[in-house]
């Protein structure tokens, strides 16, 4: 059991130092490094969920099988479109305005939709140290998020749209622990995306993607920091969230976005200059404090 708990915090910090370069990798698929806008955020969205779904099709395909009844295909969908493809437009569309660190920060909504959805429709238990703990970290966020909201110049509108899809992956992270229990985490990130591959195809088709592709000068630079996005940032990073979810629960899982702020920033700094305040720096410590907490309620 010790072992099994110290996989598990393992996995979740290699989980959110590779989310937390994903902010940094949309915005390099959108503009390029001299500065000149590349993808749009619908192209890039679509791109991140075509690649990932003809990495993961061959899988997928081999499987299908294992989708004996409707109630589990409905799930594998709700898992396919609400943890995975609503999401990677509602963030790119997001960080039109807003900087990758503060998406980064905004992305720490997700457990608490969580044990929302868990509680309401799946009649989970809220341990009180569990809540606690989550109030502690809310404390956090309100720090980062306050200290950043004053010099963001992104509208309340994509501020709602990362709101939205932290809804989304609070939906997915519940179907999956619940009705997905007897499935291997690469599983189900496979026929997910075997689900989603043929809409992202036809958007990229439609959004114009495959034109920028062939005229673009710096097409392939976007390209290659999308393709790193969509193969590390969502296939990969998928088998390991679902990994954890078998181990542990989906709120330990979705833990994972309290930590994800801290290595946004740290790459948002590294990579596209932003600028870090105090107030940050103690936000993160008090995330990570109340992410041990609550987590510590299970032990």
């Amino acid at each position: 059991m010790k072992n099994k708990t110290t996989l598990s915090w393992i996995l979740l910090i290699v989980l959110a130092v590779i989310w937390g370069s994903s902010f940094i990798l949309m915005k390099r698929g959108m503009v390029a490094l001299d500065g000149e806008p590349l993808y749009s955020d619908v192209q890039v969205g679509a791109l991140r969920m075509a690649i990932a779904g003809l990495v993961m099709l061959p899988f997928g395909l081999r499987i299908l099988r294992k989708v004996t009844s409707i109630r589990i295909f409905i799930a594998l969908l709700i898992v396919g479109f609400c943890g995975n493809f609503f999401p990677a437009f509602l963030f790119t569309f997001s960080e039109t305005k807003l900087s990758s660190g503060f998406a980064g920060m905004l992305n720490s909504f997700t457990p608490f939709f969580t044990i929302l959805i868990g509680f309401v429709v799946f009649r989970q238990r809220i341990l009180p140290r569990q809540g606690i703990g989550l109030a502690v970290a809310f404390v956090g966020i309100c720090l980062l998020v306050g200290a950043h909201l004053s010099g963001s110049t992104g509208s309340w509108i994509h501020v709602a749209a990362i709101i939205l899809a932290t809804l989304f992956y609070g939906t997915s992270l519940n179907t999956i622990k619940q009705v997905l229990p007897d499935f291997k985490s690469w599983e189900i990130t496979a026929l997910s995306f075997t689900f989603v591959s043929v809409p992202a195809i036809l958007i990229c088709w439609l959004s114009g993607a495959f034109d920028v592709m062939s005229t673009h000068p710096s097409a392939m630079e976007g390209l290659g920091f999308i393709a790193i996005l969509s193969v590390m940032g969502t296939c990969l990073a998928l088998v390991l969230f679902n990994r954890i979810i078998a181990m542990k629960s989906a709120v330990f899982a979705s833990s994972v976005t309290y930590l994800i702020p801290i290595f946004a920033v740290i790459f948002g700094v590294w990579l596209n200059k932003e600028t870090v305040q105090w107030q940050q720096v103690l936000g993160m410590l008090v995330i990570v404090g109340g992410v041990a907490l609550a987590n510590s309620a299970r032990k």
